[in-house]
């Protein structure tokens, strides 16, 4: 616990740099520390439910097989758990100009640039995006389930990532310890591919480790859906982005950019086809979309075909995984950013 304060003192004595939003983050770390509770001792308090208690058995097993089989870090991350009675744990604010693709950074003492800025309270999020809109941007907010702190703190279980399927559960944990394994500052996009690679082979091998066939199958079914659903929109952002560099007069560029986006629609619903009509996704598209929508799809999915080719380069070897990557991030970011593409 001292360490924790220590930690949070370190946020307020940054306050100068970033004035409240600082403080937000650093009472909502706090809140989080002062509602966790061991995970053994809610799982024996006789009053807890039986589905919570499977459902922390569940995590339980699958953080141990994170540390033996994965290689991911042995330590009081994901051994404790937050009710949050709320859907999501934080709300991130995504941003780009107008006529851009390319996301607003903001930079902060401990976790470098990033390409958003995460809110603990649902209406702050709306009110800076607010705010960046008024001022000529586009801007996105998405609830987050759950978030690293790099090994700073112990991270928690969270009720909000109880919300989804066992798997979704395990895979978001195997994610979330990976960021611990390697965090290269001022990379989101490094960070994020690199992440959600070791999510996809550590998902696989705990379902198949636990005799859950028809899970992986089913999990197999929904990563395909999302990589196909993120090409599509990858590929619509790179129209944009050739649009924006395009000598177009921006009265015009503004037309061009919602018909691109009513074209993306579009093609969504003829997607849907293929799946059989599977709505998923229904509710990302029903709303007015802009670029900042697809900064977390590009961060996220558009330099794992690259982690994944190196992961079969050293034979699906974890361990020569990690080290392989810690060299790569040793390298300057221009080379990071040619192993992933723009």
């Amino acid at each position: 616990m001292i360490s924790l304060w220590r930690k949070l003192l370190v946020l307020v004595w940054c306050l100068p740099l970033a004035g409240c939003y600082l403080l937000q983050a650093a009472q909502g770390q706090l809140s989080l520390a002062a509602k966790r509770q061991p995970i053994a001792t809610v799982i024996a308090n006789p009053q807890t439910k039986p589905t919570l208690r499977t459902r922390l058995e569940y995590v339980q097993a699958a953080r141990s097989f994170a540390s033996s089989q994965l290689g991911l870090p042995d330590n009081a991350s994901y051994t404790s758990y937050v009710d949050l009675q709320r859907r999501y744990v934080l709300w991130n604010v995504f941003a780009t100009p107008e006529f851009s693709v390319e996301p607003t950074q903001w930079c902060f003492p401990i976790a470098g640039c990033v390409v958003y800025r995460g809110y603990f309270n649902e209406r702050a999020a709306e009110r800076f995006a607010l705010q960046l809109r008024a001022n000529g941007h586009d801007a996105a907010v998405s609830g987050v389930p759950a978030y690293s702190t790099l090994g700073h703190f112990a991270d928690p279980v969270m009720s909000s990532m109880l919300e989804w399927s066992d798997a979704q559960v395990a895979a978001t944990l195997f994610h979330e310890l990976a960021h611990q394994v390697l965090y290269v500052k001022d990379d989101s996009a490094f960070n994020e591919a690199f992440a959600t690679a070791v999510e996809a082979t550590a998902i696989e091998r705990w379902l198949t480790a636990q005799h859950q066939l028809e899970q992986l199958q089913r999990w197999r079914i929904q990563r395909q859906r999302s990589v196909e659903f993120s090409a599509l929109l990858l590929a619509t952002r790179d129209q944009l982005r050739e649009l924006y560099a395009s000598p177009v007069p921006r009265a015009e560029m503004r037309d061009r950019k919602q018909q691109l986006f009513g074209e993306l629609k579009f093609k969504y619903l003829l997607l849907k086809q293929s799946w059989n009509g599977y709505s998923g996704y229904d509710t990302w598209f029903k709303r007015r979309l802009s670029n900042a929508d697809f900064i977390a799809i590009a961060t996220y999915q558009s330099c794992v075909p690259a982690f994944e080719r190196l992961l079969h380069s050293v034979d699906d070897d974890l361990p020569r995984f990690y080290a392989a990557v810690r060299e790569l991030a040793r390298q300057n970011k221009l080379t990071r950013q040619q192993l992933c593409g723009p």
